[in-house]
């Protein structure tokens, strides 16, 4: 048991498909299910008025100007960013000019930052809730199998083993329940299984449901830490837009501009 190349484990090769199926079969319908649910329960988005439109696609507009300036030659690019920038700093583009420079109103009185709050808060209960019950239901029934497999009498006995290395930390995590001490971290238990369907289901999801699809748990997690760059995202409830115009307008005037056909000639020239 010092080396962990040559732990074998002997089992009955019943369980190796009277836990590893359940638990597979039970994440892909859970995660079905959660995808229409949340479909059920997101609501419709509101027709946003002109103006609202008009702020987000302007800051939109210099974040575009700088990411993709070097596709446009010196003088295009001056008269872009100088426009940009006379009007981030007077204020043109913000919907309501005349609230300039007053704090941010409460976030908890505006009825469209509540409407997305309860849509956030929607979606992490679809996520939480489902996965609490799964574990649970994996605590309770599965805890303390390690899942190996039998494929034939007559040869080796095949264990399933994770390919990659994990510290002992995982230990407890990972093998709930199984009470051996020397037992490689790496040998596939219950718990194991449930967190390898968990992070792994998504290719199974994209093929049932498609790509844009809320049965991805980690998906949506990723979604709501970087949701982009889109114009509702970047204006949260309290944040100020004239500072973040103003912000915008100093990254434009910093930025070192450089054309990407300058020399084109020569190094085309060059390669020959």
């Amino acid at each position: 048991m010092a080396d962990d190349m040559i732990q074998t484990i002997h089992r009955d090769p019943a369980l190796f498909y009277w836990i590893l199926f359940p638990i597979t079969i039970v994440m892909v319908l859970t995660g079905v299910l959660r995808h229409y649910a949340t479909t059920l329960l997101a609501t419709t988005p509101k027709k946003l008025p002109l103006p609202t439109i008009r702020e987000q696609r302007s800051l939109l507009r210099g974040i575009n100007l700088r990411t993709n300036a070097a596709q446009l030659s010196g003088p295009s690019f001056n008269a872009r960013k100088n426009y940009l920038v006379q009007g981030y700093k007077d204020g043109v583009f913000l919907k309501d000019p005349e609230n300039r420079g007053k704090a941010p109103g409460n976030p908890m009185t505006d009825p469209a930052a509540m409407e997305g709050m309860m849509g956030m808060m929607k979606g992490n209960m679809m996520m939480m809730i489902p996965q609490t019950v799964i574990m649970g239901w994996i605590n309770a029934f599965f805890a303390g199998f390690v899942i190996s497999m039998h494929p034939d009498e007559r040869i080796h006995e095949l264990n399933l083993k994770l390919p990659f290395p994990l510290t002992i930390r995982f230990k407890s995590m990972l093998q709930s329940g199984v009470a051996t001490r020397d037992l490689d971290v790496r040998w596939v238990s219950s718990l194991s299984w449930y967190f390898l369907n968990l992070f792994g289901l998504q290719s199974v999801f994209i093929f049932i449901l498609g790509n844009d699809n809320a049965a991805n748990q980690m998906a949506q997690q990723m979604s709501q830490m970087n949701p982009g760059a889109t114009g509702a995202a970047m204006f949260q409830p309290g944040q100020d837009p004239d500072k973040l115009f103003q912000s915008e307008a100093e990254n434009l005037e910093v930025l070192e501009h450089w054309y990407i056909l300058d020399g084109v000639e020569d190094r085309l020239v060059s390669t020959i």
